[in-house]
């Protein structure tokens, strides 16, 4: 069983598809992380990604490795444990761009295509429900308020990244959220949207334990109609 859960930036989407996944025995993917590390990578290789060649010819040879560590998720690329840069500025910078391209999205969704095969797993991005796993028993897709995720994404970072952030405001997480909203709703490869058989859950007032609980309604709703 594939439960897929979509949505804009920090509304919640990997806190709350990593709890649902705990609680139900599921596998949890995190594919904004997948497309990060490809991110990571070409920026380590300085890959121009407007030459079509070059590209092609790394992601011909990308390969990344997701490992379970103490119950976290870690990833690696070239053997390199990537999960704390791939969250970085730089990358943060330029993942819209890159995971906007067509070819690495045919990369990557043939990759989270594989991982599916035979396993029962939640995986968490912008286009699960509707491009990835259009057939997915279960879709979720979450929103919130603007001006609350920019707060959450603002105490994230400052907590998690504190150097990182120590020049960051609100109002600039404000900012960043608006433009990345109006880049991923209006691209032309898999725009972020809302699947029309996907339940939708404001996480503007929820706490992750609330959201989970809805989606498990949900799920037990589903499984009975």
């Amino acid at each position: 069983m594939i439960i897929t859960i979509d949505g804009p930036v920090a509304t919640g989407k990997s806190s709350v598809a990593k709890k649902l996944a705990a609680a139900i025995g599921f596998i949890f993917f995190d594919t904004g992380a997948m497309y990060r590390t490809l991110t990571y990578g070409i920026l380590k290789h300085k890959i121009n990604v407007h030459q079509a060649e070059l590209l092609q010819k790394f992601l011909d040879g990308f390969d990344m490795d997701i490992r379970v560590l103490h119950h976290e998720r870690l990833y690696f690329f070239e053997d390199e444990d990537v999960s704390r840069k791939i969250r970085g500025n730089e990358v943060t910078k330029a993942v819209s761009e890159v995971s906007a391209i067509k070819e690495v999205r045919d990369k990557l969704i043939m990759l989270q295509r594989e991982l599916s095969q035979g396993v029962n797993a939640v995986f968490e991005g912008r286009d699960m429900g509707t491009v990835v796993f259009p057939d997915a028993a279960l879709k979720i897709f979450l929103t919130g308020r603007n001006e609350i995720r920019a707060k959450r994404r603002f105490d994230e970072l400052a907590a998690k990244y504190p150097e990182e952030a120590k020049n960051l405001t609100l109002e600039k997480c404000l900012e960043d959220i608006n433009a990345r909203d109006d880049y991923d709703s209006t691209r032309n490869n898999s725009p972020l949207r809302q699947a029309q058989d996907a339940f939708v859950v404001d996480t503007s007032e929820l706490t992750v334990d609330e959201v989970v609980y809805k989606i498990l309604e949900y799920k037990d709703a589903k499984r009975h109609s």
